[in-house]
């Protein structure tokens, strides 16, 4: 088979281009820039061009994978939606591989990247044979995906964006979040709980559901007098972190030395002590709890689970460690909601007490901005200092008067300034931080390894 991919340098579509590649077929593509991300496609042995030409198109391709994030207006979607080539989204393609497999999908407005690595991980530790389609690429295995043919597990994010994870129907299925979200899509909060919920009755009746016991679609259900077990066929428990209620949770927590350990707490004598996460967030251990309990039910061992966490290296630009010496700590995050960017600063104040932290952030979509100007500035305020840049616009056009400052001006610290990309690895030592976070979804990634690379050459100590 011959794969054609519009828009093959995003996280979910490189994934499967990936897939189909190491499964023997035939796989190109385009997208509108180059990225680190493509220019490792591409050494991989997968042609991508990144000028929007119909006629660099092949004329022989059995299949258009697209992405929702590619206009229709794109000359090259034009082309083959006039031409008799099957065109299929994405998301109807990752649907399709999960059937007749044990899915295990992980979805939540935020937290699921790292929970389905996690997953992944102790799936693999564990040697029980496991392909994974990720959000983000894992340290563990330099890539967003894995493939074993003798796979039957499946792990996938699952992405409320477009609706995409109403695809999916999972033997085993987590809901880490439920905080609004994608409102351009939905309209409404309670619009997208209503698609959460058709998700988690798409889980298998003979498998399993874990879901956050702060999730508010649990609060949306109470409202409409039921419980979210009463609405579904498979069995549902509820995990947590420290100080929660939850039958799956964590107790105990401990932090030395950037080392998190933790006991674990289930039901059914399956509960674990000690368990240890390196160079990682706190809020990691709630996502830590979830993936545990999905490993116990595919099988792995106490001893397996143990070792699996203690060997996971995380999820790139996920509280990514860049820099950690005695002059700086860097930490890179892929955090673009208020509410994540809470969690990261929280860790970051948890595990670096009494330290200046800085942050870098760079928005991403005119409408998230819009949505959550306030909670973002309320959020940003709590830095000892906070750069911001322009809006990443993505696949939007922008919206009058929504822009970088006017979350600026909100923000209640006088530490603050807009520069551009840039600019920024220019006044890197103008900030005097202690712990320096880069946050955002767009390109600020482009960034990262020339900050990096400044910190790492003419760091001074802050005092």
């Amino acid at each position: 088979m011959k794969y054609y991919f519009l828009g093959i340098g995003g996280i979910g579509m490189s994934a499967l281009a990936r897939f189909f590649k190491q499964r023997g077929d035939s796989v190109c593509g385009y997208d509108h820039t180059a990225s680190p991300l493509t220019r490792q496609l591409e050494a991989e042995g997968i042609e991508v061009h990144y000028d929007d030409n119909p006629e660099k198109i092949p004329s022989d391709i059995d299949l258009c994978i697209y992405t929702p994030a590619v206009p229709k207006e794109t000359s090259e979607y034009q082309y083959i939606a006039s031409k008799s080539i099957p065109i299929c989204k994405r998301s109807q393609v990752l649907g399709e591989l999960t059937r007749g497999k044990k899915c295990i999908a992980v979805a939540g407005s935020h937290g699921k990247t790292t929970t389905s690595g996690l997953i992944a991980h102790l799936l693999r530790s564990a040697n029980i044979p496991t392909s994974a389609f990720l959000g983000g690429i894992s340290k563990n295995i330099g890539s967003n995906m894995c493939y074993n043919p003798h796979s039957e597990y499946v792990v996938v994010e699952a992405d409320e964006y477009d609706r995409s994870f109403l695809q999916l129907y999972p033997h085993y299925s987590v809901i880490t979040s439920t905080d609004p979200d994608h409102l351009d899509i939905y309209g409404s909060h309670a619009n997208l709980l209503q698609a959460f919920l058709q998700y988690a009755k798409q889980t298998d009746a003979t498998g399993h559901l874990f879901i956050n016991k702060n999730s508010s679609l649990l609060k949306h259900c109470m409202e409409g007098k039921t419980s979210l077990t009463n609405c579904l066929t498979c069995q549902t428990s509820q995990y947590g972190g420290i100080h929660s209620q939850a039958e799956y949770r964590a107790e105990r927590l401990h932090i030395d030395n950037g080392t998190i350990s933790f006991d674990y707490i289930a039901p059914n004598g399956n509960s674990l002590q000690n368990l240890k996460l390196y160079r990682s967030a706190p809020y990691n251990v709630e996502n830590a709890v979830a993936a545990i309990a999905v490993a116990q039910q595919c099988g792995a061992s106490e001893k397996q689970i143990k070792e699996g966490l203690a060997t996971f290296t995380g999820i790139q630009r996920r509280f990514d460690y860049r820099v950690s010496n005695a002059n700086i700590i860097y930490i890179d995050d892929y955090a673009h909601h208020p509410a994540e960017i809470a969690a990261s600063i929280q860790s970051a104040r948890t595990l670096f007490p009494n330290k200046r932290i800085v942050g870098i952030f760079q928005p991403h979509l005119y409408s998230r901005t819009a949505d959550f100007a306030d909670d973002f500035a309320k959020v940003l305020s709590t830095l000892d200092g906070i750069v911001m840049m322009d809006i990443y616009p993505a696949r939007e056009h922008p919206l009058p008067g929504v822009t970088s400052q006017m979350v600026l001006d909100k923000i209640a610290n006088i530490n603050k300034r807009l520069c551009t990309k840039e600019e920024i690895p220019s006044i890197i030592s103008e900030l005097q931080a202690d712990v320096l976070m880069t946050l955002g979804a767009g390109d600020i990634d482009r960034i990262v390894p020339e900050i990096e690379k400044h910190l790492t050459q003419n760091t001074t100590t802050h005092k």
